[in-house]
């Protein structure tokens, strides 16, 4: 019986330990980020000695796609991959003229871009905290296309999104008009 008793101290102990340390490792990477100096405020970045160069004539068109709305009260994380896409390149090198973000919204991710009537609808009375975020990405031209297929499911209507959004017929609709544009889908 002392020897069960002394393996699960010791794995108990093992378990701790493991994550203690998790605990630090997961910090650590963390002050490695930094504000980028096209939107300061979202999006921060890490400097990366890489080995892709980046060509200087180099004019990016991308299409991303986001159907999860972020927790209540918190911003929605691909909704700040286009402020990061934006802060790093713009730290490369890259002209902030020559970037061409379009997010598409599908499914419950739509109220993260609509007002906070509409959002407090669907979550306990919250503002939509992903407001100031939208708007700083759309000052620097990020188009975003509701999936009105989605929105006529969850009575979003345009009266309600947030300044600088539009409602398309579908996000497959907007998918296919902006592959015809030029642009490429981000696969993350």
């Amino acid at each position: 019986m002392k020897l069960k008793s002394d393996s699960t101290k010791t794995l108990n102990v093992l378990v701790c330990l493991a994550l203690f340390g998790s605990c630090f490792t997961a910090q650590a990477g963390a002050e490695k980020f930094i504000a980028g100096t096209a939107i300061p405020e979202f999006g921060q970045i890490a400097k990366v000695d890489s080995t892709l160069p980046i060509p200087k004539d180099i004019k990016f068109k991308i299409a991303f796609d986001m159907s999860k709305s972020a927790e209540v009260g918190k911003l929605n994380r691909q909704l700040e991959s286009l402020a990061r896409f934006i802060n790093m390149h713009v730290a490369a090198g890259v002209k902030e003229s020559d970037i061409e973000l379009a997010m598409v919204v599908h499914g419950s991710a739509i109220s993260d871009l609509a007002d906070d009537t509409f959002y407090a609808k669907l979550h306990q009375g919250a503002p939509n905290a992903n407001k100031a975020l939208v708007k700083a990405l759309v000052e620097h031209g990020v188009k975003f296309y509701i999936c009105g297929q989605s929105a006529a499911y969850f009575d979003l209507n345009n009266g309600s999104l947030l300044p600088g959004v539009d409602m398309a017929l579908s996000a497959m609709t907007a998918h296919g008009i902006l592959a015809q544009q030029g642009f490429s889908e981000n696969p993350f």
